[in-house]
């Protein structure tokens, strides 16, 4: 049996008697007996669009669909849009709770809105190359680690279109690409005498929030989404079962950060000393609910860290730039720095490679470093410990 053809549409100008002319996208479609009718929408005005390109890219999305029908799916997109269009259609619908989270859809979406599709998406799927991509990359004024988040990105819709068939198997071009994702600006921890001093500076609400994410390392997302019921206090632990992302409530990042996290006595202290003074204290209530949604709905992240949390940050004389996530780099650094296995570390943060607590967030402080090469050099030279300091002095 003959597989149908890519039907592409008819996009064209009409004009209309009250107003400016518009543009109308016509297709075929098939009826609820199985024939194929003739359908139209108009797509908008000559003004909205005032390109044929630009009307063009609007109509993607309806030519997915219209294509969709023919053939079970399987007719190809001929467009990086009308791909990234099919894509979103399969893979990332925003009301399921499956594969990926909210907060990962949402950053693929600014990727494919706010970079891939206004370059690429008038490009058919086999004019896209390596070495056009890769210059456009280093062309970008962003920071290392989102031109490296676009090209993966990038070519995850690729691999999109290879398991849909409408490549072959080597037919990626993103694969070749080359970008570094290293960091211009490490993440700085604090110290201990920092710590203590922003915390001081802090309201009793922000204080716990950090209290908890510089001793039981969780993300800032995962401690808003926490809930009363969410804390075992005779065994110590809160379970991560949730977090609150960019305004909406989902999984967590991965299934390793879905374990029981530790909780010390001092943080356990704290949380009972917010119970007795919060609004919201029911089993089935947010622990850092916001006033502004009658506890509908946790306190926003972002508000806290620009209002309050850096400003304390100015005020106690911390120069380097202090986000919440700094806390969850601080904690890792302190076990590190204190002799712990890295695998016990590894699991406290809740990390799923051994990597990324290695490379990411264990920052060793110039001490340690000094130590460990004092004693390289001990055996090099064979000289006696305490010697080097001894001649220092």
């Amino acid at each position: 049996m003959r597989r149908p053809r890519y039907q592409f549409g008819a996009l064209y100008q009409e004009a209309r008697k009250n107003g400016p002319d518009v543009w109308v996208y016509r297709w075929r479609e098939l009826d609820t007996e199985g024939k194929r009718s003739l359908r139209k929408q108009i797509i908008g005005t000559v003004q909205e669009f005032r390109s044929r390109g630009s009307a063009q890219q609007a109509v993607e999305a309806l030519r997915v669909r219209a294509n969709k029908e023919s053939d079970g799916d399987h007719s190809a997109p001929v467009t990086i849009h009308a791909l990234v269009e099919h894509y979103r259609l399969k893979e990332m619908p925003m009301d399921t709770h499956e594969e990926k989270t909210r907060g990962t859809k949402l950053v693929y979406n600014s990727v494919l809105n706010h970079h891939i599709v206004p370059r690429w998406g008038g490009h058919p799927l086999r004019r896209v190359t390596s070495v056009k991509v890769e210059e456009w990359l280093r062309s970008l004024a962003s920071a290392p680690g989102t031109k490296a988040k676009i090209r993966n990105v990038m070519s995850m819709i690729f691999r999109h279109a290879i398991r849909w068939g409408w490549l072959g198997q080597h037919e990626n071009p993103i694969v070749m690409v080359r970008v570094s994702s290293r960091r211009k600006r490490v993440p700085v921890p604090l110290t201990a005498e920092e710590f203590r001093a922003l915390f001081t500076a802090l309201p009793e609400r922000e204080r716990l929030l950090g209290m908890i994410c510089a001793t039981a390392g969780m993300r800032i997302g995962e401690v808003l989404g926490l809930k009363w019921e969410d804390i075992n206090f005779p065994e110590r632990t809160a379970n991560v079962l949730r977090s609150f992302v960019d305004g909406s409530v989902g999984r967590c990042k991965t299934e390793v950060s879905q374990q029981p996290v530790p909780l010390d006595d001092i943080v356990l202290e704290g949380i009972q000393a917010w119970r007795s003074i919060s609004l919201y204290t029911a089993e089935k209530d947010w622990i850092f609910a916001s006033y502004q949604t009658f506890g509908k709905a946790p306190m926003w992240p972002d508000s806290l860290r620009r209002k309050i949390l850096q400003p304390a940050a100015r005020r106690v004389g911390i120069a380097t730039q202090v986000g919440w996530h700094t806390f969850r780099h601080t904690y890792s650094s302190l076990l590190a720095d204190n002799g712990n296995d890295v695998k016990v570390v590894q699991e406290l943060m809740r990390h799923a490679k051994l990597s990324t607590t290695m490379e990411v967030y264990t920052h060793a402080r110039m001490e340690k470093k000094r130590v460990a090469q004092r004693k390289a050099v001990d055996v090099l030279f064979a000289r006696q410990p305490g010697l080097e300091q001894a001649a220092g002095s």
